[in-house]
């Protein structure tokens, strides 16, 4: 600790080592974008980037909506039948549930 000198001074050597420092760091992030951006790319090649896929697709889907829609079956007995969490029949019913709000839409305060 003895040796350790203040790198605020003005002389050429402190100036040079931070600046080699910052350089360093730079090219450090650089490069960790640079591998980030392949990763992902890599990825989405292969259709594994952006969450987890849907429980419920095709005729499954299908058959949910229809049994909650014209049976009114509940949201738990459809999730037993098929195998799958209330989570992921809410998901697949959402535009079909009362009083639900839509993601990422914003309402007008009434107030104003």
């Amino acid at each position: 600790m003895r040796r350790f000198t203040d790198l605020a001074a003005d002389d050429s050597t402190t100036a040079l080592i931070i600046n080699v420092i910052t350089a360093v760091g730079q090219f450090q992030r650089d490069l960790q974008n640079e591998l980030t951006a392949e990763g992902i790319a890599a990825a989405e090649a292969e259709g594994r980037y952006r969450g987890r896929h849907p429980a419920l697709t095709g005729t499954k889907l299908q058959e949910v909506r229809a049994a909650y829609r014209d049976q009114g079956t509940s949201i738990a007995a459809l999730a037993r039948e098929h195998g799958v969490s209330r989570v992921a029949v809410r998901t697949a019913l959402a535009d079909l549930l009362p009083d639900q709000k839509i993601p990422h839409q914003q309402q007008a305060d009434p107030a104003l």
